[in-house]
């Protein structure tokens, strides 16, 4: 496993974490780390993975909410928010490129989510890619 998927599995947990609790994102962090082991560069990573992820949170999910048909954002899965938080938010700022980032996205689906998630989750992301890029 690459340290940046390291990195981005650290962060959906954070991710998940804050929106099933909502605490402040520092006190998430701390908790987090307290369990966790990780390099100095992975940490890193997901610390701004999560950051940012939070920073854009309202945004992400007004765009999800336009994009995903049908479904309200609160009856997604809370894991499936945190990977298109995560996803999202990476589209956005660039820090891998889009095939890439959306291919973690479902890899992340497919650890952490339901069987019928990835297909799902690259609807959603294909789509706000392609907003993101008009």
């Amino acid at each position: 496993m690459t340290l940046r998927r390291k990195s981005r599995e650290f962060a959906l947990q954070m991710l998940f974490e804050w929106d099933v609790t909502r605490q402040k994102a520092s006190r998430v962090e701390q908790l987090f780390w307290k369990s966790a082991r990780a390099a100095d560069s992975t940490r890193k990573f997901a610390n701004q993975l999560f950051e940012g992820a939070i920073a854009e949170a309202e945004a992400t999910d007004k765009l999800v909410q336009k994009l995903s048909e049908n479904w309200k954002l609160e009856r997604l899965a809370a894991v499936d928010r945190s990977i298109l938080r995560l996803a999202v938010y990476e589209l956005r700022f660039g820090t891998a490129p889009p095939k890439v980032v959306i291919d973690e996205a479902l890899e992340l689906a497919k650890k952490f989510s339901s069987a019928d998630a990835p297909s799902f989750l690259n609807g959603i992301l294909n789509a706000a890619y392609k907003s993101l890029e008009a």
